[in-house]
């Protein structure tokens, strides 16, 4: 009899999987990009500003940078989790070095996590452009939270709240099982 409690994010037999250590790749980039917003929003909290315009704000580096975060993130949520820009960075240059997985994952719960990753540099673009710059602070603070917590350790947080939703019954009845 094993000890070993099952993982409620691998893939089920005869699904097709993905390497467990793509998202976590990209969580890492996730996390610098983050880290430099970060950086760029606390050093010249003038910089935006709710007597600017919409576009000005926009286009000021901080910004573009949440703007290119934000559409990262959508490609993940809404394009799925095989077609994100960093899973195909990991494929080319990382996975070929690696030796194959223990275990596949589902692809539902990353790309869950994506579409949370969405809303919350959504709200941090939409905060930012308006030029609540203590909005746009707090948004990309969770969103570093959570990628640092992927990358560092392994552990995804919208993937977890992804089987809580599903052991409540409200996404995936017809998905991964938990």
């Amino acid at each position: 009899m094993s000890s070993k409690k099952p993982n409620p994010l691998a893939a089920k037999p005869g699904t097709q999987g993905i390497d467990p250590r793509g998202p976590r790749f990209g969580a890492t980039l996730t996390l610098i990009t983050l880290t430099v917003e970060l950086i760029l929003l606390l050093a010249n909290p003038g910089a935006l500003s709710a007597s600017n315009s919409v576009f000005q704000n926009l286009f000021t580096p901080a910004g573009l940078l949440l703007a290119y975060i934000t559409v990262i993130f959508a490609i993940g949520a809404f394009a799925g989790i095989s077609k994100h820009p960093y899973g195909a960075i990991f494929k080319a240059a990382v996975r070929p070095r690696l030796s194959a997985p223990e275990e596949l994952e589902d692809p539902k719960p990353p790309t869950f996590a994506q579409l949370i990753g969405f809303i919350i540099s959504l709200a941090g673009l939409v905060f930012a452009v308006l030029g609540i710059t203590t909005g746009a602070v707090i948004a990309v603070a969770f969103a570093f939270v959570a990628a640092f917590l992927n990358s560092v350790f392994g552990y995804c947080l919208g993937c977890q709240i992804y089987v809580l939703l599903v052991r409540a019954g409200i996404v995936g009845r017809g998905g991964a099982s938990a």
